[in-house]
């Protein structure tokens, strides 16, 4: 997914909870009690009081982890984020790898653990009742990414569905992902780079994400148009494609 920009007008960290309405409780639903669409809400100071709880979750970025090296940078999030205490939340941590003087990752154990230390964190946050990691994982990452998945479900609650975003090209042609430890992964069908072609291609001759893990959901951006159509039963994540924050005239889009 898109990288957030980290502004030097940054204010309290999320972490603090200073921007969620008060009296909200923890809640741990099942992924079925997830309401039919998902807004993306990313680094960004966003008010969303006006969603119909009914019809709209929300997916905010509550941190970002910078792998360098060997070590691991937290990012918090930094923008404030007003929602209805109904408004069902889903943490998103996304997960980067730098080079630092031209120093890969070093993807150690130690990196692994203290991303699951931070990700478990994100479910103190107020209302939050799923996690989601974005993590655009390159080949060598890919058992590095596995294993803390499957340490990170062992640790959470049973009652906590754990989602991922994943590249459009891993559902259909690279299956990789189809047996991780996770309730879904997104398919994420726009800023798909050169795979664009085929994978609307792909949708657009009425073909389905031949992995599983692939088929209970998709992501999309209000400003890249979805080619063809996707199963209704599907729930929605949508990803606001301009700089500014989520409006009302962009949830009539949505309807």
């Amino acid at each position: 997914m898109l990288e957030h920009p980290v502004t030097s007008s940054a204010v309290l960290c999320l972490a603090l909870l200073p921007f969620f309405c008060p009296g909200i409780s923890a809640a741990t639903p099942e992924p079925d009690d997830f309401p039919p669409i998902i807004l993306w809400a990313w680094e960004r100071p966003e008010d969303l009081r006006f969603l119909d709880n009914q019809k709209f979750g929300v997916a905010f970025l509550a941190q970002t982890l910078q792998l360098t090296g060997d070590q691991l940078v937290h990012v918090p999030r930094r923008q404030p984020l007003k929602i209805s205490p109904a408004t069902r939340l889903i943490a998103v941590t996304r997960i980067e790898t730098r080079k630092s003087q031209l120093q890969t990752a070093a993807l150690s154990a130690t990196q692994s653990e203290e991303a699951i230390r931070l990700v478990l964190q994100t479910l103190a946050l107020k209302n939050v009742a799923a996690i989601q990691i974005d993590f655009d994982t390159k080949v060598s990452e890919r058992v590095f990414y596995r294993r803390l998945l499957e340490a990170l479900r062992v640790r959470l609650p049973e009652s906590i569905p754990l989602s991922i975003t994943a590249l459009a090209s891993f559902c259909i042609g690279d299956g990789w992902i189809r047996d991780l430890p996770v309730d879904e992964a997104v398919p994420m069908i726009f800023r798909m780079g050169e795979d664009a072609g085929r994978v609307k291609q792909f949708l657009k001759d009425g073909n389905d994400f031949p992995v599983p893990l692939c088929r209970h959901s998709y992501g999309i951006a209000t400003d890249e148009p979805l080619s063809g159509t996707m199963p209704k039963l599907r729930r929605l994540y949508v990803f606001k494609g301009r700089s500014e924050g989520w409006k009302q005239e962009d949830i009539e889009k949505l309807k």
